[in-house]
């Protein structure tokens, strides 16, 4: 492995970095504990090493609403995994959405949440094309939402979910379920009817909150059919509410387009929510800090996703450290990230009202109807943090796309990117295209901590081709086999240390044994995490991808369950496997089936199997490869094996074939032109 292709490509000037919330906070520790801290690198060293005194500082430092109570960490006695099992603030309580609309009162006229769609950059009378909503305005309507989930019945642990797009209604939703002490989870509109079912049949929710349907690509898809049939196996849900997004129908004439509606479920619109709810007052439910806030998904790579809880304050605590520290977010910073709700991302954006930060909201396409749209926005918005994916920035740069020549982005400070590798020539892009003064933060964490392990860096440099540092508290690195720590090369990366956005919890397992195996069985009292990384001498992290078998095309994590799920029931496919190839600084899909002895794959099955996936998945599902074997590569024990057949197709060494019962069929999988 070669470092050749790195260099320096931003530092930040002195008064940018004096200016830092991550600076001020740096001399507030010093002054308190009479310590010296010269850079990041000696800061990041003390917040491993006094991981209480950093949590307990930020704690103040941010404001956070709530009691902290007396202790800051507890672990059980004799616990064989302490990283695991210790507990932070365990006399703490709070209420989430009180510190998100902690800004209410303070900026009460200014913008707390601004929206666009693909029609606000047209021409158009469309309805809810964009909003403006101020803090005033989102704690009047969350007050409303919340006092309607109780006439329904929602308590402290009910679980609320919602089937929605990114909009406005959505983050009030969330917010008003997490007044109430209710657990909030959510789930993109583009998710097939079985992909809804896997997720929220484990999470059982009361309350679906849900739009007529959402925008992408120019084009208007309705959903609220492929809900309703997803209804039908889900005996939890007893009340469906419905925001009319799209369509100015009324409400009853959409849902009589979807017979497969369970007749116990009753629907609301949100008008009519509106009108039966007047002045009411908004309470906090206070929580515990290991409360349940979140429950987000996994891919579901060996079945069906995993429902990954995570807690109130850990989330809160975790989310202000990133975005004040380590992305300085200030009050009445607009701040934008492109994302579904189906998504941590997600998650992670909305949390920036809790620093009084104007949330730009987004729903379609980036690139519909005009591939300048998002940086017009971001001109008009005047954002400071701007937030995608590293496949959008290589989709623009192959388009010729300009930025710096059509706005001026006077006020942008950082741009996040995340989802997959940003590929170094993706930061020359940037710096060339975008803006030259700017801090380009590649980000990396996920679902599993609802956060970040690599991040950003606001006083320090960046360097071509990586995530600037570890993130303040998280004892990060990189292991070998033997569980060793390695500088400048390629590794497991590893947390060392108990982080307070850990899990709480799996749904559906009481015995932690599926969160256990997720992450603590590979090295001792060690959080594993997956990716297979490598740290530079001055503390840069390359990213080379995911050290599993999962699917991440454009940065969306697929799990390869999920396609055999709908693949394998075809009466042509004998049996199928499918990978991912490294392809264009991007993963796709490619797919093979083995077909029953007299079936050819035509175009006609190609479509078949693509529509299924579409439908009942998501477009993202959608292989760009379907190929035909005459085999399948299994283990012994009768498993797939995706992992031999990823790397034939990558023409690298097949490692263990013994453990393959049908070696020979690999050679098919090598050398294929029709994968060039």
């Amino acid at each position: 492995m070669t470092d050749d292709y790195k260099q320096c490509l931003w530092k930040p000037s002195r008064k940018r970095i004096q200016n830092s919330l991550l600076y001020q906070f740096m001399v507030q520790i010093s002054e308190q504990h009479k310590r010296l801290f010269h850079d990041y690198t000696q800061l990041h060293r003390w917040s491993i090493k006094h991981s209480d005194q950093f949590w307990q500082q930020l704690w103040q430092f941010c404001n956070v609403i709530g009691n902290q109570g007396e202790n800051i960490v507890y672990c059980p006695t004799h616990s064989p995994i302490p990283n695991k099992d210790q507990r932070w603030f365990p006399d703490a309580t709070l209420n989430f959405a009180e510190n998100l609309l902690a800004y209410s009162t303070k900026l009460s006229q200014q913008d707390a949440i601004v929206f666009y769609n693909e029609h606000s950059f047209k021409d158009t009378d469309k309805q809810h094309a964009q909003q403006r909503l101020s803090w005033q305005q989102l704690h009047q309507q969350v007050a409303i939402v919340a006092q309607y989930l109780q006439q329904q019945g929602v308590q402290k642990g009910d679980v609320v979910a919602a089937y929605m797009p990114n909009i406005p209604q959505t983050v009030i939703a969330m917010l008003a379920t997490t007044s109430l002490g209710a657990v909030w989870t959510s789930t993109s509109p583009d998710f097939g009817t079985e992909s809804v079912v896997e997720r929220f049949s484990q999470t059982r929710p009361k309350v679906i909150f849900t739009t007529d349907g959402y925008i992408y690509n120019n084009k208007t898809i309705t959903s609220l059919t492929t809900l309703a049939e997803a209804l039908s196996s889900l005996p939890s849900v007893k009340k469906l509410i419905v925001y009319p997004y799209i369509n100015q129908n009324p409400i009853d004439k959409l849902l009589l387009q979807s017979p497969s509606l369970p007749s116990h479920i009753t629907v609301s619109t949100w008008q009519e929510m509106e009108d039966v709810i007047h002045y009411p007052d908004l309470a906090f439910t206070p929580t515990p800090f290991d409360h349940p806030l979140y429950i987000l998904y996994s891919s579901g790579t060996t079945g069906k996703p995993k429902c990954i809880i995570h807690s109130v304050g850990g989330t809160l605590l975790n989310h202000l450290k990133e975005h004040q520290l380590h992305c300085n977010i200030k009050p009445s910073d607009p701040i934008f990230y492109f994302t579904t709700c189906g998504w941590m991302m997600w998650n992670w954006l909305v949390s920036g009202l809790a620093s009084g930060a104007t949330l730009v909201l987004y729903d379609g396409s980036p690139l519909s109807p005009d591939p300048y749209q998002l940086w017009k926005m971001a001109d008009k918005e005047n954002l400071r943090l701007f937030g995608t994916s590293a496949k959008y920035l290589e989709t623009i740069e192959k388009m010729q796309v300009t930025p710096k020549n059509n706005v001026t982005l006077s006020q942008l400070a950082v741009i996040c990117s995340t989802g997959s590798v940003l590929a170094p020539e993706q930061f020359d892009y940037v710096y060339k295209h975008i803006k030259q003064d700017i801090q380009l933060s590649s980000i990396a964490g996920g679902t599993d901590i609802c956060g970040c392990f690599a991040i950003g860096n606001p006083i320090g440099a960046v360097w071509r081709g990586e995530c600037q540092v570890k993130a303040l508290a998280m004892d990060v690195n990189v292991f070998n086999q033997a569980g060793e720590a390695i500088l400048d090369t390629c590794g497991e990366l590893v947390c060392c240390n108990s982080f307070p956005n850990q899990p709480i919890a799996f749904s559906q397992d009481p015995k932690g044994e599926k969160y256990f195996h997720a992450y603590w069985n590979t090295y001792p009292n060690t959080w594993h995490h997956g990716d297979y990384v490598s740290v530079s001498h001055h503390g840069g992290l390359t990213f080379y991808g995911r050290s599993d078998s999962i699917l991440n095309p454009g940065g969306i994590r697929i799990g390869t369950a999920e396609i055999y799920r709908q693949v394998n029931p075809f009466h042509e496919v004998v049996d199928s496997v499918v990978v991912g190839q490294q392809y264009q600084n991007d993963v796709r899909i490619v797919l093979f089936v083995q077909l029953q002895p007299d079936v050819t794959l035509d175009n006609i099955l190609i479509n078949r199997i693509n529509t299924q996936l579409r439908n009942q998945c998501s477009p993202h599902h959608v292989p760009a490869k379907i190929l035909q074997v005459s085999a399948i590569p299994r283990t012994k024990s009768g498993k797939i094996a995706e992992k031999a057949v990823r790397d034939a197709i990558h023409q690298r060494n097949v490692v263990n074939t013994s453990a393959i019962a049908n070696p020979e069929s690999l050679e098919q999988y090598k050398n294929r032109s029709d994968l060039a």
